[in-house]
C-alpha cells in the first residue's frame, strides 16, 4: 500500500510538472474583432489575454486559467494540470499519514520490548530486544533517531500540504482560481470605494459544487473546454470578468501617485544602506524589486510603511510608455509637488493589505 501511494504521488507530481498549465497561443485574438475591446493586451506575448488567463513572469507566457506559479513543480498551475496538482496535494498527505502510522507502531513495539521496569527506575536497552527474537533489521539508537526524524517530516508534510489542498478545493468548488478570488475581492473593494451601487457576480460559478468540480476533474483526465472559451452562469456576459479587470486597471491608474527618485537604489531584496527598518520589513513576496536612479519617475499604486510598489516610467513622453514594475524603499522617493495626480491617496496608504 505504501508503494501504491508513492507511485500515485509521483505520477501526479510529474504530470503537473511536465504536462504544464497550457499557454495562450502567441498572437491570439478573439474570433470576433469587436471582442478585443473587452480584453487586455499582452505586449510580451503580442496577443490578447484570453478570459481567465494571466501572464506569468516566471514562465514568460500567458497561462490559461492561471492559479499560481508553483516553485515545487517549476511550472504554473493552470487549465491543463490543475487536477493533477490537486490530486498530488491530496495523495501526499494520505501517504504521509500511512507512513506516520508505520513509524509510530515501529517505535512503539521496539521500545516496548526494550523497557525494563524496576522498583525505582525505568531503563531502556537499545542494544537488543528482551522478549522477541532478533529482528530482521536491527533497531538501534541510530534507527530510532532516523525514524523519529522521518516521523517529524511526515507530520509536517501532512499539515503543510494538507492545508494547501483545502485551499485548492475551496477555489475549485466555486470554480475559481486564487487569482480570480483576489480579483473578486478587489471588485467588491472598488464598488465600496466609489459607491457605485453595482453588484459583481462571478460569471464562472455554475451554481453547484458538483458542476464546478466537474470543470476540473473528469474521468478522462482531460479538463473540459479548450482553455479559451468558458461556460458562464445565466445573466452573465462572456467577458464579465475581463471587463471588471479593465475597470480595476483604470481605477489603478486613477489612484496612482507620481513620485520622483531622490536616492539611488540597486534593486536588492534587503538593502543594508536604506535603514534597519527597511532592511527587516522587506515585502515577503515573489514580486520583483526595481532599481532606481536619482531623477526617475515612479507611479506608485500601493505601499507599506517602509516600501512601495509601482511602475517606473521609462518613456514619460507617452502615457503608454514602457514601464518596469516592482517594490522599492519608500525613503528613496518623494511625492511630486506639481502633478495632477498628487491629490489621490496611495492605495497602500489608504488600506494596508
Amino acid at each position: 500500500m505504501l508503494l501504491n501511494w508513492t507511485v500515485m504521488i509521483l505520477y501526479n507530481y510529474f504530470s503537473a510538472m511536465f504536462v504544464g498549465p497550457g499557454y495562450v497561443p502567441l498572437g491570439w485574438t478573439p474570433e470576433k474583432s469587436q471582442d478585443c475591446m473587452y480584453l487586455q493586451y499582452c505586449k510580451v506575448c503580442q496577443s490578447y489575454k484570453a478570459p481567465r488567463s494571466h501572464h506569468c513572469r516566471k514562465c514568460n507566457r500567458c497561462v490559461m486559467k492561471m492559479d499560481h506559479h508553483c516553485p515545487w513543480i517549476n511550472n504554473c498551475c493552470g487549465y491543463q494540470n490543475h487536477a493533477s496538482f490537486t490530486l498530488f496535494l491530496l495523495l501526499a498527505p494520505l501517504g504521509c499519514i500511512h507512513a506516520s502510522f508505520i513509524f509510530v507502531m515501529t517505535m512503539y513495539t521496539q521500545l516496548y520490548n526494550r523497557i525494563s521496569f524496576g522498583w525505582s527506575s525505568v531503563k531502556i536497552d537499545m542494544s537488543a530486544a528482551k522478549r522477541d527474537p532478533r529482528p530482521i533489521i536491527p533497531f538501534g539508537l541510530s534507527a530510532f533517531a532516523a525514524s523519529l526524524f522521518a516521523l517529524g517530516l511526515a507530520l509536517g508534510t501532512t499539515i503543510a500540504v494538507g492545508m494547501l489542498f483545502i485551499i485548492q478545493m475551496k477555489v475549485i468548488l466555486t470554480n475559481k482560481t486564487s487569482i480570480e478570488s483576489w480579483i473578486e475581492e478587489k471588485a467588491k473593494d472598488r464598488i465600496r470605494y466609489y459607491q457605485t451601487g453595482e453588484t459583481f457576480i462571478f460569471p464562472y460559478d455554475m451554481g453547484s459544487k458538483w458542476k464546478n468540480f466537474k470543470q476540473v476533474f473528469t474521468w478522462s483526465g482531460i479538463p473540459e473546454g479548450d482553455g479559451l472559451d468558458w461556460p458562464v452562469r445565466d445573466g452573465c456576459h462572456q467577458y464579465s470578468l475581463t471587463i471588471e479587470q479593465l475597470k480595476q486597471k483604470a481605477d489603478k491608474r486613477v489612484r496612482s501617485v507620481r513620485y520622483r527618485t531622490v536616492e539611488d537604489y540597486s534593486g536588492v531584496c534587503c538593502p543594508v544602506t536604506k535603514g534597519v527598518k527597511t532592511f527587516f520589513t522587506t515585502p515577503c513576496t515573489e514580486e520583483p524589486r526595481i532599481a532606481l536612479s536619482k531623477g526617475d519617475l515612479i507611479l506608485a499604486t500601493r505601499g507599506l510603511k517602509h516600501w512601495m510598489y509601482g511602475e517606473k516610467i521609462l518613456d514619460s513622453a507617452a502615457d503608454g510608455g514602457i514601464r518596469e514594475r516592482g517594490w522599492f524603499p519608500r525613503k528613496c522617493v518623494e511625492k511630486c509637488q506639481y502633478d495632477s495626480e498628487t491629490d489621490q491617496p496611495v492605495d497602500g496608504e489608504k488600506k494596508n493589505r
